[in-house]
């Protein structure tokens, strides 16, 4: 008795559409369904970005596989429900329809950065992992979503940028093609300094960091004769992940050059200003 009463609940149709009746168990069916095939799609997936990892290919490559495996598996997913319910795809033109009437009039910016995401990661223009300078921030590129770009700024701070707006600005890539970037630090000597020995102690000072790069070679250039000095401007490579790394280079370059200078009586330049008075001081005694 309680059997049939189950079968009878179970075979109640909800609601028909032409000859397709979908019933109570059609409708318990589909999620248990799609909860069964999900759990298995979420579970290749990770095995699919594992094996590509393993496999040393770039993140951006790992992530635009493993993007359209997870589409094609929504869409299947999609499908699979369809069957079980035996609802033809026809019955949903009328609604596709309208839907898409009002996407194409309330949703441009949405689909537009969808569209742009795609660009994004099927023409590697920009890649997770590169440094970008986007107006007048900076930052190392975390995830490129189907609507925006992950940034990580220098300071830690996150930045979403929508996808649209990295294909239609001004967008520079310090790491489009390599990791080499170009740095300089200027310092200043007192006039009657020897400047064949400030270039040479400023070289040695390059050529003895680690993190800078013998091709293309560093130089140093004497820059300009100032007001109260003698510039020198030292031009070197460095491969940089960040601005950050950059900085610490230039600080350590200070550094020595700073050391080296003392050791060999080197006078770095300050301004100074000589006051010619003409005609005498008068002192007033109180």
């Amino acid at each position: 008795m309680t059997l049939e009463y189950i079968n009878q609940i179970l075979a109640f149709v909800v609601f028909s559409y032409s000859d397709v009746h979908i019933t109570v168990a059609k409708i318990i069916k589909v999620p248990l369904i799609l909860f069964a095939i999900w759990f298995i799609v979420t579970r290749i997936g990770k095995l699919i970005k594992k094996t590509l990892l393993a496999k040393k290919l770039s993140l951006d490559a790992v992530h635009l596989f493993t993007r359209i495996y997870f589409i094609i598996s929504i869409a299947i997913l999609v499908f699979t429900s369809l069957e079980v319910l035996s609802i033809p795809v026809t019955a949903f033109a009328f609604v596709s329809g309208a839907i898409a009437i009002g996407v194409g009039f309330g949703a441009q910016n949405i689909i537009n950065n969808f569209i742009s995401g795609w660009i994004l990661m099927w023409e590697r223009p920009i890649r997770i992992g590169d440094f970008l300078e986007v107006g007048n921030a900076k930052g190392v590129v975390e995830t490129i979503n189907t609507r925006s770009t992950r940034i990580r700024r220098n300071d830690g701070v996150h930045m979403l940028i929508p996808n649209s707006q990295l294909l239609e600005n001004t967008v520079t890539n310090w790491t489009l093609i390599d990791g080499n970037a170009r740095s300089a630090v200027s310092v200043g000597v007192a006039y009657g300094s020897d400047v064949l020995l400030v270039k040479k102690l400023i070289q040695q000072v390059l050529d003895d960091h680690e993190a800078i790069l013998g091709d293309p070679k560093s130089t140093v250039l004497f820059d300009d004769f100032a007001d109260s000095s003698l510039v020198f401007n030292a031009i070197f490579w460095v491969c940089a992940e960040s601005e950050t790394m950059l900085r610490k280079v230039r600080s350590d370059i200070r550094f020595s050059i700073y050391a080296v200078f003392e050791e060999h009586d080197v006078v770095i330049a300050f301004p100074q200003r000589d006051i010619h008075i003409d005609g005498e001081i008068a002192f007033k005694r109180s």
